[in-house]
């Protein structure tokens, strides 16, 4: 278990820490010279069960909260200090409206320097304390009375916080993805699925301490997230994923370990990196799941304590793991979170940080005097258009859940065309999905069912997938009744009509699906119901079966289409509208208007093309003319169309083969491969 200290400078916070485990973690001379704590301090004891305990000792300077919050993030267990003969001070009420909105759970509230003060004074401190508590809704803190001095309470101290050890390790063993699941009062919710061994996450410590020691090189200290550690792995920075550095040695809790998971402190000392490289505020983590962003979308609980609302526009200190940098707040869903109430929020950071899903955060003012908000990542991603959309909202509202798989469950809810599959699980911190979700009780519908695309990014609930399908039978079923000699729309204008908030990748993939399940029909880069397809080949049939044949017999001079039409007795006019749908299928090529050729003659001219420049380097109109015994009119028509569709480029007032280009290469039937 990880404690930390909180309270008010010069209320006693290092002297309980070293009366507790005999270390002083004011280990710089400064700090020693002038008997305040200026940098986090680190000590270590057993408890009489067994445990470890690993001790976070905080500035209580105004000056130095951040240092303060740095040390918070990741502790178990909180001992807010506050002296027996000064009373909440300033820093008491900001420490202990921190750790609230940090979310920490687990307390207690101790009155320093009770040598100090008569029993009365110790009485009226005590009412102090239990209104300081409820104010910051942590009613079930104990409140012991010590004395650092003489040693009154310590024991009674050490017993609590023995108590509250057995209390964490239990938890531990049974512990969600997050470690709270309510802003308003940090209580933890038994979590009877994800027993943290049964989560494929992603190892992560924020980096609070970093130092060299000899025969070790640099080593790095933090408590970690999320993910274990074991001596051998490497790691990298969440903002420079190439680089990877192997753990070479492992401390938890100031013992030689092979092995730290998540929950412990832990100093790893790392092969190849140099100490000037490193600063606080990184994070080392699996290469699987490092990220940065620069838009953060969170649900924030303004303080009760601010007088004014919190607006769009409002310039902020971002506290987050141990990195502090600054923000603008813009307010998604509404204008503005009151005092005491809770809201969504988008925050535009200064520069890139490392965060994840359900990360906790602090927000201070922009002067950095106060404390302002506190609240919880759910998308580390922010959008930058359409931020503000009833969808937008819905899928934020589904993060919230502290339960992985009610979380994933819920999302699949909220996003009818499907998400990301692999940008979710790096948000979340997982390396790939949970358990076996089949078996799971993952309920996105009556049948627990789901669809993830063949390369495994894109995932959609059955019933989403379903209607999904429908609305793209209805789009086709309209587009073809309003455009009957039309084949159907394609890829791109299909998706802006059924699922504009689905890339072009996914959407090709699952038009993909429903193809291969015989709903829709893909002809060339066209897509189309069987219906509307059995009316047009019939309707086609018989005409391309007259003038196909009359197209390759033509050759490199193949007859207009009112010649065609002339020859086999069709109407001008359905001629054309046949041939225009056949080129667009790719069955034929227009060269210019009423003029198409078969595709196994376009592969000759194009062989006759590579020929002329394999012998001249070059192809020009003349060469090219000579060569298939065509005027040059005609010649240039084709190498024009050559042009067009990107097989020749044009130089001045020659043609070459565009570089690197397979067209018409291995393709029989004329058609680019």
């Amino acid at each position: 278990m990880i404690i930390g200290t909180a309270g008010h400078i010069d209320h006693g916070k290092t002297s309980l820490v070293k009366r507790l485990t005999g270390v002083d973690t004011d280990r710089l001379p400064e700090e020693q010279r002038r008997g305040i704590t200026i940098e986090l301090g680190y000590a270590y004891c057993d408890t009489p069960n067994g445990q470890r305990l690993g001790f976070v000792d905080v500035p209580g300077h105004e000056k130095l909260v951040r240092t303060m919050v740095a040390g918070a993030t990741g502790i178990d267990c909180a001992l807010l200090l506050m002296a027996a003969d000064d009373g909440v001070m300033p820093q008491t009420k900001e420490h202990a409206l921190i750790l609230s909105l940090l979310g920490v759970a687990y307390g207690v509230l101790v009155i320093t320097k009770a040598d100090r003060v008569d029993a009365a004074t110790i009485e009226i401190r005590r009412d102090e304390a239990r209104a300081l508590l409820s104010r910051y809704h942590r009613e079930q803190w104990d409140v012991v009375v010590v004395s650092s001095h003489t040693g009154l309470g310590i024991d009674e101290l050490r017993q609590r916080i023995d108590q509250i050890a057995l209390v964490v390790k239990a938890s531990q063993e049974n512990r969600p993805l997050t470690k709270q699941s309510e802003m308003q009062n940090g209580a933890s919710e038994p979590n009877e699925l994800n027993h943290t061994e049964h989560l494929p996450l992603g190892f992560r410590m924020p980096i609070d301490r970093a130092f060299t020691l000899n025969g070790v090189g640099t080593v790095l200290a933090g408590c970690i997230s999320t993910g274990h550690v074991n001596q051998g792995d490497s790691f990298c920075f969440a903002d420079k994923a190439e680089e990877r550095f192997r753990v070479r040695s492992l401390r938890v809790h100031d013992q030689s370990s092979e092995v730290a998971k998540a929950g412990q402190r832990a100093a790893l000392g790392l092969v190849g990196l140099e100490r000037g490289n490193v600063k606080r505020g990184q994070v080392l983590c699996d290469p699987a799941i490092a990220q940065t962003s620069e838009r953060i979308d969170v649900v924030l609980k303004v303080a009760a304590s601010e007088s004014l609302a919190l607006r769009s526009g409002s310039h902020v200190h971002l506290h987050l793991g141990c990195d502090d940098l600054t923000a603008t707040v813009a307010i998604l869903g509404a204008n503005s979170i009151a005092p005491g109430a809770e809201g969504l929020a988008q925050l535009v950071i200064q520069r890139p940080m490392a965060c994840w899903q359900h990360d906790r955060l602090i927000l201070r003012d922009a002067s950095a005097q106060r404390t302002i908000a506190g609240g919880i990542v759910l998308d580390s991603q922010g959008l930058v258009r359409y931020r503000q959309t009833n969808e937008r909202l819905a899928w934020l509202e589904a993060q919230k859940s502290a339960d992985v798989l009610a979380r994933l469950a819920q999302s699949l809810k909220a996003a009818p065309a499907g998400f990301d599959l692999q940008r979710w699980l790096q948000n979340v911190a997982l390396k790939k999905l949970p358990v076996a979700l089949e078996s799971s009780r993952l309920a996105v519908n009556e049948s627990g069912r789901f669809w993830i695309d063949g390369s495994g990014t894109w995932i959609i609930a059955q019933t989403s997938l379903e209607q999904l399908e429908l609305s793209t039978c209805d789009v086709l079923k309209r587009f073809h009744g309003e455009h009957p000699e039309e084949i159907g729309p394609d890829l791109s204008r299909l998706r802006r009509a059924v699922a504009p908030a689905m890339t072009s990748i996914q959407w090709g993939r699952l038009c993909a699906a429903f193809v291969e399940r015989q709903k829709i029909f893909k002809r060339g880069a066209f897509l189309q119901l069987p219906s509307h397809a059995e009316q047009l080949h019939e309707a086609e049939r018989v005409v391309a079966q007259r003038v196909i044949p009359l197209l390759l017999e033509g050759r490199f001079d193949p007859p207009w289409v009112r010649d065609l039409s002339g020859t086999t007795g069709h109407a001008e006019v359905k001629v054309r509208s046949v041939l225009a749908r056949l080129a667009k299928a790719g069955d034929v090529f227009q060269v210019v208007k009423d003029l198409y050729y078969n595709p196994v003659v376009v592969q000759q001219l194009a062989s006759l093309a590579r020929d002329i420049e394999a012998a001249h380097g070059e192809i020009t109109a003349a060469s090219f003319r000579d060569a298939t015994g065509l005027g040059r009119k005609r010649a240039i028509q084709i190498l024009e169309f050559f042009d067009r569709i990107g097989f020749l480029r044009r130089i001045g007032d020659v043609h070459r083969v565009q570089p690197g280009s397979k067209m018409f290469l291995t393709d029989n039937s004329g058609r680019s491969p």
